[in-house]
């Protein structure tokens, strides 16, 4: 019987051990974004370079929002991810209830609605709002990654486990999640990535996140052309170096396994 095989996209540009041409395309994305913004700024300072020195705080912000939501959607996807092969039936309706709903539903729209609709019930901030938003959507999305780690998991090693004298919630515990753990860094740091792109809804609920930081200077200095691109690239560029860490991390443990 086929194990489930964990796969994303957002890793595609990544040299692999195959590919170590010079001209590789990570190479020229990554190194080719540096070097225009690098250009631009020092091309034209005014106004690349003063766009460089307000973004800042709006970088840092995104990275807090993009750790704090998928901090808080491993939980939500472990317990979900859990659930999905739960025994008891009513549990592992309720999981797969909510994997089906949150996926079937665009992150803009549960951002909004947390905010606005749960709002008239429940004062959230608006950093609190994204942060929750993004969680219970990529929650249902790690969930199936951790279901899938798990089940990939031979299950001989539960059987052993039970034979030995542990109950099943101790070999999934101690035998079962440290290996799936070690099975889902990689597609994990490609939803981290994922999540790090999509961050940028949250600059519609007024969190200084990137993107906002871009466009209140856009606002002010109507230059939103200049603005974009640097705020496309900055986005490119941290894209791409997460992309080659998840990529490292991913070759690190392939050789671990072997």
């Amino acid at each position: 019987m086929a194990k489930d095989k964990i796969t994303t996209d957002d890793g595609t540009l990544i040299p692999t051990k195959e590919d170590k041409q010079i001209l590789s395309a990570w190479k020229i994305a990554f190194f080719g974004a540096i070097g225009i913004l690098i250009f631009l700024t020092l091309y034209s300072p005014d106004p690349y370079g003063r766009i460089l020195l307000f973004i800042p705080d709006g970088i840092l912000r995104t990275f807090q929002v993009t750790i704090l939501a998928i901090l808080l959607a491993l939980l939500i996807g472990l317990i979900a991810g859990l659930g999905r092969i739960s025994r008891i039936k009513i549990i592992n309706r309720i999981a797969t209830v909510y994997v089906e709903v949150v996926r079937g539903i665009p992150l803009l729209v549960q951002i909004f609605y947390i905010y606005y609709a749960l709002g008239r019930v429940v004062k959230i901030p608006d950093i609190a709002s994204a942060i929750i938003a993004m969680a219970v959507c990529y929650g249902a999305y790690l969930a199936e990654i951790i279901r899938a780690g798990i089940q990939s998991v031979p299950v001989g090693q539960t059987e052993a486990a039970l034979a030995l004298g542990l109950s099943r919630r101790q070999a999934m515990r101690y035998i079962i999640l440290p290996q799936t753990f070690k099975i889902i860094l990689p597609p994990v740091g490609n939803e981290f990535i994922a999540l790090l792109k999509d961050s940028s809804l949250v600059s519609i609920l007024a969190v200084s996140d990137l993107l906002r930081r871009g466009r209140e200077f856009a606002s002010h200095t109507f230059q939103y052309f200049e603005t974009l691109t640097v705020v496309a690239l900055v986005y490119l560029i941290l894209t791409l170096f997460f992309s080659w860490l998840v990529g490292k991390m991913e070759a690190r443990l392939s050789r671990d396994v072997k």
